[in-house]
């Protein structure tokens, strides 16, 4: 698909977005509920550390392939942003604030392409 067919929201997260994911991720946070309690309760506190927790997560999948493990740092980072610590905040960045990615993107390639500087 040529990334200039993409058209509507709905069209692009018809492609880029996983509902199935979303389930699994739910029926974890079921899961944990009887496990740990309520989210509110441990994450509003600081008494569990949804970044170090996230990051435990990230280095199991990197360990095992186990993409429950992915499944797990997508809902640390949603409590995160839901249970905000002190001076953590959220605001919409450009392209000069941005982490980047790693690697190279589908609109890149095509630059490069464009300017016959990649084969």
């Amino acid at each position: 698909m040529n990334i200039n067919d993409l058209g509507t929201g709905e069209t692009i997260l018809k492609h880029d977005y996983s509902t199935a994911f979303d389930k699994i991720r739910k029926n974890l946070i079921v899961q944990s509920y009887y496990k740990y309690g309520r989210a509110g309760a441990n994450f509003a506190t600081g008494n569990v550390d949804a970044i170090g927790s996230l990051e435990k997560c990230l280095a199991k999948f990197k360990e095992t392939g186990n993409l429950e493990y992915l499944a797990d740092v997508a809902n640390y980072a949603m409590f995160r942003y839901m249970y905000p610590q002190k001076g953590e905040y959220f605001k919409y960045t450009d392209s000069g604030e941005s982490a980047g990615i790693v690697g190279l993107s589908e609109t890149q390639i095509k630059a490069l392409k464009d300017m016959d500087m990649y084969y």
